[in-house]
């Protein structure tokens, strides 16, 4: 059925040409949910016409209210308050919207629009397992995902895993060093973890060399003829690490000469690369199944990063970049209010911005998609201000359609994590975790009667994974956050479990329903909604517009908080209302009907979200 709050803004325009004798876009008119402390269910705002009219607001607001009660058949009534025109829509239409929510399992989303766009996301390095920080990444794109996908666009979700290089080429190293035929088989460990061992573990040899090399005199020459003035050794010694690592360590002389015989193809070393990277490979499918995600397409870095060197040819001819004297090439963006960017280096090899720009060009030829989401942290927003604008002024068609879904560091309450020192805290250990806490709420409330062993654990996962992916995602993403994981299973919060609370209670409604073979076809003939009842009908009504604004503004947090006032305004309702001992069959029809309504959208929201719905908790 129509969206009454469409009918209100046309009706509105209509208004405002007939009564002021000027065009208005119904787009412009806005309609708000009237505020709980003013009598309505909608409300205009008619500020925007008081020139116009060439009159007071509230004067203005009463003409454009009789012109709606006359010409808009759902508006019973209609008050102003302070230039606020707020509007009562009639218990029928709330009656038919009801109807028409409970007769459609697909309520709220849209259907296909012939459509396409890909999100990148989760592009983890195989020199270790995923993190934290990964998790964030990996909901906000799969949320998006399928919030893009309820809209009606084809979603084709991508990642590109960063799988060679000096980091890479560090686990290796560590492995053939000290590996001593050890195997993720042989050690039970799991092996995208194995393999992040060996990459701390060359960190911690790396850390023992460099202090042992500073008590050389070599060491201390350089620091007496490097140092700033009134620089002390820590000081020094802490900004030295990477020269000293290229121009000094044993251990990074290592890795370069790995990285190098890599890149020439030798053997020994790609078999090295191809079994390490194989177990990394492994451990994150795991993960990945875990968190309920999954891809349509794979890039590799070793695949991608020669590209773009035909890219960067293309754009001297066009003088989109410059050639320096020592050869290097360069694009000039500082009339964008940046700087001077580097694409490829004297000794002609790439940087990260040509391959990217590679990639960029490479995936439109592939997928011919209209709009490119990248989900990447905020630490990179200046690489991809930098990417989208040399696009775009290299006349790539694509170029309109990138965007980067920059998001804020997530940390723990005790604070920022560090690969390199060995105290991120991996994915699967948090998901373990929150799973524990969840079995360890679960045994306080007592067991669930008559539901088995196996039943009980999927049902304490979905508890524990909602918990995790709502509170991740119910945070804006440009916002930093701090991920507290006995916070995130707490049933009273702003958390996961507490609207999975509210689903199972509606569960346990229908499953009686069901039992008892209640009629509810009497619900059209109830006559008196209340407050109560009608503020989750407003709040259902609402369910597509916010699914359509998460979609363009790339925001899952609305979806969420919606979810989350939702079930917040269904517990009220069940408090202050008696459903099955409803005074009148009708009621009690009406009552059912709308409960099963809110836990199908309180399903469907959440599912946007990756959050599964436990039967029992």
């Amino acid at each position: 059925m129509s969206s009454i709050i469409h009918t209100l803004q046309n009706t509105v325009a209509r208004a405002v040409e007939k009564l002021y004798g000027e065009a208005t876009e119904p787009s412009k008119v806005q309609v708000n949910n009237t505020p709980p402390d003013f009598t309505g269910d909608y409300s205009v705002v008619v500020f925007p016409f008081v020139k116009i009219a060439k009159k007071a607001p509230d004067a203005t607001a009463v003409e454009i209210g009789e012109y709606l009660k006359k010409n808009v058949a759902e508006v019973k009534s209609f008050n102003v308050v302070k230039g606020f025109l707020n509007l009562e829509i009639s218990d029928a239409y709330w009656q038919q919207f009801l109807q028409s929510v409970a007769a459609d399992s697909g309520f709220g989303r849209q259907p296909r629009n012939g459509r396409k766009v890909m999100v990148e996301f989760s592009s983890p390095n195989t020199n270790k397992p995923l993190h934290l920080g990964h998790i964030r990444n990996i909901l906000l794109g799969w949320s998006c995902s399928r919030i893009l996908e309820a809209i009606g666009y084809e979603v084709v979700k991508t990642q590109i895993i960063n799988d060679r290089g000096v980091a890479i080429c560090k686990s290796m190293l560590s492995w053939q060093k000290w590996g001593a035929g050890k195997t993720p088989e042989n050690t039970g460990i799991k092996p995208d973890h194995f393999v992040g061992d060996w990459y701390v573990l060359f960190e911690q040899k790396t850390k023992a060399e460099y202090e042992e090399w500073q008590q050389t005199e070599e060491a201390k020459r350089i620091f007496e003829t490097k140092k700033k003035p009134n620089q002390g050794e820590k000081e020094f010694f802490k900004e030295y690490k990477n020269k000293w690592f290229n121009d000094h360590s044993t251990l990074g002389a290592e890795v370069r000469e790995m990285l190098l015989k890599w890149e020439a193809h030798a053997p020994d070393t790609l078999a090295l690369w191809k079994k390490m990277n194989g177990w990394v490979y492994e451990g994150f499918e795991q993960t990945y199944n875990d968190l309920g995600v999954s891809f349509d397409k794979l890039y590799y870095e070793s695949d991608t990063y020669l590209l773009g060197k035909d890219i960067v040819e293309e754009g001297l001819s066009k003088g989109v970049f410059f050639k320096k004297d020592d050869g290097s090439v360069w694009v000039d963006l500082t009339d964008a209010g940046h700087d001077q960017k580097l694409v490829l280096r004297s000794d002609g090899t790439s940087v990260y911005i040509t391959q990217d720009l590679g990639t960029a060009q490479m995936r439109h030829r592939e997928l011919g998609c209209e709009r490119y989401v990248y989900v990447v942290a905020d630490e990179q927003n200046y690489h991809f201000q930098v990417l989208f604008e040399i696009l775009k002024r290299l006349g790539e068609p694509y170029a309109e359609g990138l965007h980067h879904l920059s998001y804020g560091l997530v940390e723990l309450p005790t604070g920022r994590m560090k690969t390199r020192e060995g105290t991120v805290v991996d994915a699967d250990d948090l998901i373990a975790e929150v799973i524990r806490l969840a079995n360890e709420q679960a045994s306080e409330r007592g067991e669930i009667e008559g539901v088995s062993p196996a039943e009980r654990q999927e049902n304490l996962r979905r508890v524990g994974m909602g918990a995790l992916k709502f509170f991740i995602v119910k945070v804006h993403p440009h916002k930093k956050m701090i991920f507290n994981p006995e916070e995130s299973v707490d049933l009273q919060g702003q958390t996961g479990p507490y609207i999975q609370y509210s689903y199972v209670r509606i569960n346990g409604l229908m499953q009686r329903v069901e039992k008892e073979k209640v009629d509810l076809s009497k619900a059209g003939a109830y006559g008196d909604i209340q407050p109560q009842e009608k503020e989750l009908l407003v709040a259902l009504h609402d369910y597509p517009n916010v699914v359509l604004k998460a979609a363009e503004g790339y925001d899952p947090s609305l979806v969420a908080n919606f979810c989350y006032d939702l079930a917040k305004k269904y517990h009220r309702f069940w408090h202050d209302l008696s459903i099955f001992n409803a005074d009148t069959v009708e009621a009690k029809a009406f009552r059912l009907t709308l409960s099963r309504s809110v836990g199908q959208v309180l399903k469907s929201g959440m599912g946007l979200l990756g959050v599964e719905m436990p039967e029992r908790m």
